[in-house]
């Protein structure tokens, strides 16, 4: 999508990032931003907080989050995902019982960018960061990691829209068409 604020982009009346934190508003009490340009963000009146670690992508966004956030856990997710689903979080939350990791694996792939992460991550984050290695999936050799698996998932999702992110013009004129259809089924 180039240079477009993917987080600002109109899906069904509202700005993607509005309904991510609507969603995530009605499961925690906590909801923070990572962000490098806060002023994007100022209308959602959330706090905010720049990368920790300057130049380390999702890694050091996901760890950003969890020096941030005040609880034992953090949910890390895209800001171009319109259709979670409190259901699937909910689920994901309830499979905790002293994991590090909670993340689904959605046909064959997991999902790191909805997933549910443990403070404990932090020394491990902090290692591969020092070692420039920034794939978030290369946490897992370290730390306890339960995946959900993806019949439960699909019993909550059929479509497994909450995987859904925008990456291109199409992905964005899916995703719209998606909340029309919606929109149509409950008339």
């Amino acid at each position: 999508m180039g240079r477009i604020n993917k987080a600002l982009l109109e899906v069904g009346g509202r700005r993607i990032v509005e309904r991510v934190v609507d969603t995530l508003a009605l499961l925690f009490r906590e909801v923070i931003i990572v962000t490098n340009t806060p002023e994007d963000y100022r209308f959602l009146g959330l706090p905010m907080f720049r990368d920790r670690v300057p130049g380390c992508g999702a890694l050091g966004g996901l760890y950003t989050g969890l020096a941030s956030c005040s609880g034992d856990y953090g949910f890390l997710v895209a800001c171009d995902m319109p259709f979670l689903r409190k259901d699937v979080i909910s689920s994901m939350v309830d499979m905790i019982a002293g994991q590090d990791v909670i993340i689904p694996r959605v046909r064959g792939k997991l999902e790191p960018l909805h997933a549910m992460y443990s403070r404990r991550c932090l020394p491990f984050i902090e290692g591969l960061m020092a070692q420039a290695d920034l794939k978030i999936l290369d946490l897992f050799d370290h730390v306890h990691v339960a995946e959900v698996p993806e019949e439960m998932l699909a019993r909550l999702d059929p479509q497994f829209s909450f995987t859904i992110n925008l990456n291109t013009p199409e992905d964005l004129a899916n995703a719209r068409e998606i909340v029309r259809e919606l929109e149509c089924r409950s008339l």
